[in-house]
């Protein structure tokens, strides 16, 4: 007899530079069935970024309609940009048995823990 399993919630939170990016990049190499969340946000993309793969790179106007519509899980503005996690990919992935590494700042991390309490582990 086999047992589904829902997914969790892995949170990597630190200010801004602390390795957050480095860590979650070998966690996701080493670790099988893990999946990153993929955040978007409101920022220019960097040289070498993918949008889908690094960011989902949306206007502002597209990112309030995404708030108003409650299709983020948590969000936040940091240095003047907004940085949200949509929610469908991740329901998806979690009702799959699939665990989820975010790599989100505190205000992020404050909201799932509110909002989603016992799927989530952080790590500070």
């Amino acid at each position: 007899m086999s047992v589904e399993r829902r997914g969790l919630m892995f949170v990597l939170s630190s200010p801004s530079g602390a390795g957050k990016t480095t860590l979650s990049r070998l966690l996701i190499e080493r670790t099988a069935g893990l999946k990153m969340s993929v955040s978007a946000t409101t920022r220019s993309m960097r040289p070498g970024e993918v949008d889908g793969r690094d960011y989902l790179f949306v206007d502002q106007p597209r990112f309030k309609e995404m708030v108003h519509r409650n299709e983020l899980l948590e969000w936040a503005i940091v240095f003047d940009n907004s940085y949200g996690t949509p929610r469908a990919a991740v329901e998806a992935a979690l009702s799959a048995g699939q665990d989820v590494l975010f790599d989100i700042d505190w205000q992020g991390t404050q909201q799932l823990r509110e909002k989603a309490r016992a799927d989530v582990v952080s790590v500070f």
